[in-house]
């Protein structure tokens, strides 16, 4: 800031002694710094000032990018889900229009029953089925059924680990 050397400063002090005198040079000099210290805590206050004004500007930058990339978002997803609902009416209108369209069928045949959906009894692990031969292990009629293989009886620990 000042390009002060150190012979300016004994020719500063040297002439502050002369002018000010010795016995209130002490209170002069505290005097002086604790005026340089409130001027610095003044400019400090001040770059901190502008700082915080910096960054609030950066986050209302920020702020409006991301509640215009929200605008954008919903503006998309709203075109989405205008298209989806077009296509679902459409659909809609043309199973109504094939149903309309084939003839009226009684109503036996469409209340007949395609599968039963009461889940038979489960047999305990280790238990037989009733139609199982004895001495061979139960299998649950619903994993053939989903193309799962019987369940293997567990491994016995085979391991000889002596500690």
């Amino acid at each position: 800031m000042f390009d002060l050397g150190f012979s300016e400063l004994i020719l500063i002090a040297v002439v502050t002694l002369v002018v000010v005198g010795p016995e209130r040079l002490p209170k002069v000099a505290r005097t002086a710094g604790h005026l340089l210290g409130r001027l610095q805590r003044y400019v400090s206050d001040v770059k901190s000032d502008i700082q915080r004004e910096m960054q609030l500007e950066e986050l209302k930058k920020l702020q409006e990018q991301v509640e215009q990339q929200a605008r954008e978002l919903e503006t998309s997803m709203r075109g989405q889900v205008q298209s989806v609902e077009a296509d679902l009416a459409q659909t809609a209108a043309e199973a109504k229009s094939a149903l309309d369209a084939q003839p009226a069928t009684p109503a036996a045949s469409v209340a007949a029953p395609v599968a039963e959906a009461v889940p038979a009894p489960v047999a305990a692990e280790g238990a037989l089925l009733p139609d199982a031969p004895p001495g061979e292990p139960a299998v649950d009629s619903r994993q053939l059924e989903l193309g799962l293989a019987p369940a293997a009886a567990p491994l016995a620990n085979t391991s000889t680990d002596k500690a």
